[in-house]
């Protein structure tokens, strides 16, 4: 293939076997276009397969769409796992990839984009035509067009909410993208919606590529799940969000009949949050991971190998807030998991906002803001002087803008801003970055448990010999550490001693 873009494809042998055998662990790497209907297709479409001749491959769906195709109305390209290949390193185009999906082309300019991660407009521009045949304009509007769709086929909300829902402050604009994208109008897509809807929320699929063990993450989330803000049980998590004035709810589910997909129940009040919400949603639960990629980076190591074996498809839990992750880091050092989350619990209790009504049952606090600990006296949560001050201190550096989670800097930046500030050192760092920024190479590597379980049962490995093991398992770090932390909580017959790792 001499497309430019096809640096980001699988080789065309391998997406041809997948297209044909309709295998799920492709979905989202690759779109299927057939020039003889002018439709786009996830590999996983039940239609019967085109003539080879007729089939053209692409990275992106804003480059299918790009090249002038539309939508399929059967397999639905809006629910395909999104591609994090795009997305992986500090590359130029992963960190424009990663700012478009927090937003930041709904209110700001390509210029502005450009200059956040340090290129002029054209050259960015460039950089994306090369490497997903579709320019950064085309990659936004496509991933809130395919979300409009989403909204339109599987729930009953007024088309109006689903323009703004979808990032369009204009009605007719709306619907005129709409209908150059799918040759359709909204209202025509909308006869009859599938809409499903439960205690007043919207029901959507969020899909990911198998395997997928959920209930590993709903695991490690239960774990440190605050009262008052979050419920987790071995089947469901749910959270409320705000703002306090209008807060809305979420929960997460498997979706019903073995399905390649999340349930996700939302009351979102505010439509125009959405989008970012179900954005966050996707992140926490590390939905557009490749397993298969990170399996066959990691494999190589002899610690690892029985651990994928064990728990195949076991994901990076990301977080809701970054500034609650930074908290929770601080009070879970040198501290166990339970522990950690005692002192979390009484930092909602005593400084977060209570919500006038619950919009769930027993769900009726946000977390504090950086505002409300800037100069808060935490002395009565049972912590340290030390590390009461660390977090008063990180509230004040986020409010003046010396540390930020912004989504386009790279690990080291993130690493270097942070462990300038007093109390915070490179497992605090790396950790934030893990859960916070979901950075799949982001490694503690002064983390007991880790240098225990990378030793095999001999002594615990130095900090620098664990970094120098964890060279090979770039760029997915990240996920070695889970598998580590998983396979030492399923050794561990009981807890022994508190030590410093994984309580945050």
């Amino acid at each position: 293939m001499n497309d430019p873009h096809a640096v980001t494809l699988p080789d065309p042998r391998t997406c041809e076997q997948a297209r044909l055998s309709r295998d799920a662990r492709f979905d989202g790497l690759f779109f299927t276009a057939v020039r003889s209907t002018g439709i786009y297709c996830r590999p996983v479409c039940p239609a019967p397969s085109p003539k080879r001749e007729n089939v053209r491959y692409y990275a992106s769906a804003a480059a299918a769409e790009a090249a002038g195709f539309r939508p399929c109305l059967r397999c639905r390209p809006e629910l395909s796992p999104g591609n994090d290949v795009w997305q992986r390193g500090d590359h130029v185009v992963a960190r424009a990839l990663k700012l478009i999906g927090h937003g930041a082309l709904d209110e700001g300019s390509l210029e502005q984009l450009a200059a956040r991660v340090g290129l002029g407009a054209r050259q960015l521009r460039r950089l994306f035509t090369e490497r997903l045949g579709a320019s950064p304009l085309s990659v936004h509007t496509t991933r809130r067009l395919l979300f409009a769709k989403q909204l339109l086929t599987e729930t009953a909300l007024p088309v109006t909410e689903v323009a703004l829902a979808s990032g369009f402050r204009s009605l007719r604009r709306f619907n005129a993208a709409f209908a150059q994208a799918n040759r359709i109008a909204p209202r025509e897509l909308r006869r009859q919606p599938r809409a499903a809807v439960t205690e007043g929320a919207l029901v959507l699929r969020l899909a990911f590529r198998p395997p997928f063990d959920f209930a590993s993450l709903l695991a490690f989330l239960g774990g440190r799940a605050l009262p008052g803000i979050e419920l987790v049980d071995e089947t469901t998590y749910a959270r409320v969000f705000g703002p306090a004035d209008a807060p809305g709810w979420l929960r997460v589910s498997a979706w019903p009949g073995g399905e390649h997909a999340l349930k996700l129940e939302l009351h979102c009040p505010q439509p125009a949050q959405m989008l970012g919400v179900v954005a966050r949603v996707r992140r926490l639960f590390d939905l557009d991971a490749d397993p298969r990629a990170i399996a066959d980076a990691l494999r190589g190591e002899p610690t690892l190998r029985p651990l994928l074996r064990k728990r195949p498809g076991l994901r990076l839990p990301g977080s809701w807030d970054g500034f609650e992750i930074a908290v929770r880091a601080v009070l879970g050092q040198q501290v166990s998991v339970a522990a950690a989350r005692t002192l979390a619990t009484r930092l909602v209790q005593r400084h977060g906002m209570m919500l006038a009504q619950a919009p769930l049952p027993g769900m009726n606090r946000l977390f504090p803001t950086p505002e409300a600990l800037a100069d808060a006296d935490l002395r009565e949560l049972g912590v340290t002087g030390a590390r009461a001050e660390t977090i008063r201190g990180m509230a004040r550096a986020l409010l003046d803008g010396r540390v930020d989670f912004r989504a386009e800097q790279s690990l080291d930046e993130f690493v270097a801003r942070w462990v300038a500030l007093p109390g915070i050192g490179d497992w605090t760092a790396h950790y934030m970055a893990m859960r916070a920024l979901s950075h799949p190479d982001a490694f503690p590597a002064a983390d007991l448990i880790l240098r225990r379980a990378a030793a095999r049962g001999g002594e615990a490995l130095g900090t620098k010999a664990l970094t120098a093991l964890a060279e090979a398992w770039r760029p997915w770090r990240a996920y070695a550490v889970i598998h580590l932390w998983r396979g030492s909580a399923d050794a561990a017959s009981t807890p022994r001693a508190k030590r410093q790792g994984a309580a945050a």
